[in-house]
């Protein structure tokens, strides 16, 4: 890039003055248009500025590590110029498509619940790409999900911020620290005052951009700002990471982005570095600022572009040699843990609950290990608290065991999933099965004659009462036949019958069920012109049945 900006300021500038002020002006900014309301040069100025914050005080990213590399310089060739400068960064404003969708959408979503704020999308397009390269280039799923979760480094005091686990590992798999997790890269403790449901699927997950953009615009807006006033802004900006660096990085890509961008199909955005947990060279492992380097009176020509970034401060950006993990801290499988049969009745709990350990390559239990466990299949079954996926870290045993399973009203088989989250080891894979509600008894609830003249209807209902041991048997199916005479009774085809919802004769009623308190009423029933006794046959799911007789005869002379 130092090269490309030489070239520019030769071609563009005419007096060494005027290349001095442009030099100075890009030191200044870190970045094409970048204005900022006020710098308060170090990490004092950093805390004035950001006073207004939201209620957990705390910056979002923790102050963790960001991305520090700074758009390219755009110069479109425009009517009239006699030179013919250079087109560059097609790359760098290309957005994928999911991305750039839930920053609109959460810019819309702001509109309605927050106008006063003002927020754009290229504000929070300035912060995605800093923190997460546009969620690595755009690699989400179809509902926007990053493919394995992106997590900063361990905020465990060494090069970074201190942080102990709030979360207990629930979104970064650490229980002993907190990272930065997801697009947006929000510490656990933030996302769970900040977290929002931004693709409707009833989940609030940091590692999904359009929740993560949706949250990102709402602590942005937080404290009644505006963001189309230049204080309002940098306050906003400073409230994500305490860093005049920062501001000035994010205030570029803003600017940039403001002057046109383009959607890209996803996974096909420009990808960082990957970010292995903070030896990432491409991340700035410096909590504090360092001062903004002085102008230089004249430009360097053709300076040969440094392949490394510079790390703030000075020194060599070659991360240290990390030594190899031995057998006994290298996961090697993870495993069924022992978990039983898991079946439950339609609307109860499963007893049972999935557990599974996780192995070194030594075959010995490994601590730590982030596990993602996920409901699969066409089912209403969902783990307690309403969620169809979470994530939890693996204890000193090397076992980590699910929340309760609860059934919800489809019954049927469906499979949970349990992975080693951001790995590519094979899943363990579980079956489990829903039934539906059981009755071991079904009575009438009165023991009235049940009685009517040819041609009529009964003037009496049918209403029975099912239980399962001794228990009132809510939601259970009821089959109500008309059925024949003999051992082997089958659906009669005479004597009293139901109607269907058009007024046709039916003799046979099928999803039925029993309310909450256990009892179901019957449709009305009507006689035909055959007098005689006859019999209904309820049969409940599970086995109870009850037979009642119905009574069709002529009135007295």
């Amino acid at each position: 890039m130092a090269a490309q900006f030489g070239r520019r300021l030769r071609r563009g500038a005419t007096t060494t003055a005027v290349a001095a002020v442009a030099v100075a002006a890009l030191a200044a900014s870190q970045g094409p248009g970048a204005v900022l309301a006020s710098d308060g040069g170090g990490a004092g100025g950093d805390q004035s500025a950001a006073g207004s914050t939201p209620s957990d005080d705390s910056p979002a990213t923790g102050n963790s590590p960001y991305y520090t590399d700074l758009p390219p310089l755009v110069s479109p060739n425009k009517p009239g110029t006699s030179t013919n400068l250079p087109i560059t960064g097609s790359a760098q404003s290309g957005i994928p498509a999911s991305v750039l969708g839930a920053y609109k959408k959460a810019e819309r979503s702001l509109a309605d619940t927050d106008a006063a704020c003002r927020l754009p999308w290229q504000l929070l397009a300035a912060i995605g790409k800093v923190e997460s390269g546009q969620a690595r280039g755009g690699r989400v799923d179809a509902n926007g999900t990053t493919f394995s979760p992106i997590l900063g480094p361990v905020l465990n005091g060494q090069g970074f911020a201190m942080i102990k686990d709030t979360d207990n590992g629930a979104y970064d798999g650490d229980s002993t620290h907190d990272r930065a997790v997801g697009p947006m890269q929000f510490i656990p403790s933030t996302w769970a005052t900040w977290g929002q449901d931004g693709n409707g699927d009833g989940r609030k997950d940091p590692n999904n951009i359009y929740d993560a953009a949706l949250a990102a615009g709402h602590y942005l807006c937080a404290g009644s700002r505006d963001l189309t006033v230049a204080a309002d802004l940098d306050r906003a900006v400073l409230s994500y990471n305490h860093s005049n660096e920062y501001l000035r990085t994010v205030r570029s890509w803003f600017d940039y982005y403001k002057r046109g961008t383009h959607e890209v199909p996803d996974g096909s955005g420009a990808v960082p570095p990957p970010l292995d947990g903070g030896t990432d060279p491409s991340r700035n492992p410096v909590t504090s600022p360092s001062p903004t380097p002085p102008a230089s009176p004249k430009p360097k020509p053709d300076p040969k572009p440094d392949p490394k970034p510079s790390k703030p401060g000075g020194g060599s950006t070659s991360p240290k040699p990390t030594p190899e993990p031995t057998p006994a801290q290298t996961l090697g499988a993870v495993e069924n843990a022992g978990t039983g049969k898991l079946t439950a009745t339609a609307g109860d709990a499963f007893a049972e609950r999935i557990k599974v350990r996780a192995k070194n390559k030594s075959g010995g239990p490994l601590a730590k290990v982030s596990i993602t466990f996920t409901i699969a299949g066409d089912t209403d079954t969902r783990f307690e608290g309403g969620k169809s996926a979470v994530t939890l870290a693996t204890g000193a045993d090397g076992t980590v065991t699910a929340p309760v399973l609860q059934a919800g009203e489809k019954t049927g088989r469906f499979t949970v999933r349990a992975i080693a989250t951001g790995r590519s080891l094979p899943a363990v894979a579980y079956t489990a099965t829903v039934t539906a509600r059981q009755a071991d008894a079904i009575a009438r609830t009165d023991d009235k004659a049940l009685t009517a003249a040819p041609g009529a209807e009964f003037a009496d209902t049918v209403a029975v009462k099912a239980t399962y041991r001794g228990a009132v048997a809510s939601g259970v199916a009821v089959t109500a036949t008309m059925i024949t005479d003999g051992d082997a009774p089958v659906e009669n085809d005479k004597g009293p019958y139901f109607k269907d919802a058009d007024g046709n004769t039916v003799r046979t009623l099928t999803d039925l069920k029993t309310g909450a308190d256990g009892t179901l009423t019957l449709p009305k029933i009507y006689a035909d012109d055959t007098t005689g006794t006859y019999r209904l046959r309820l049969t409940t799911e599970g086995g109870a049945t009850v037979v009642i007789e119905l009574d069709v005869e002529a009135p007295a002379a």
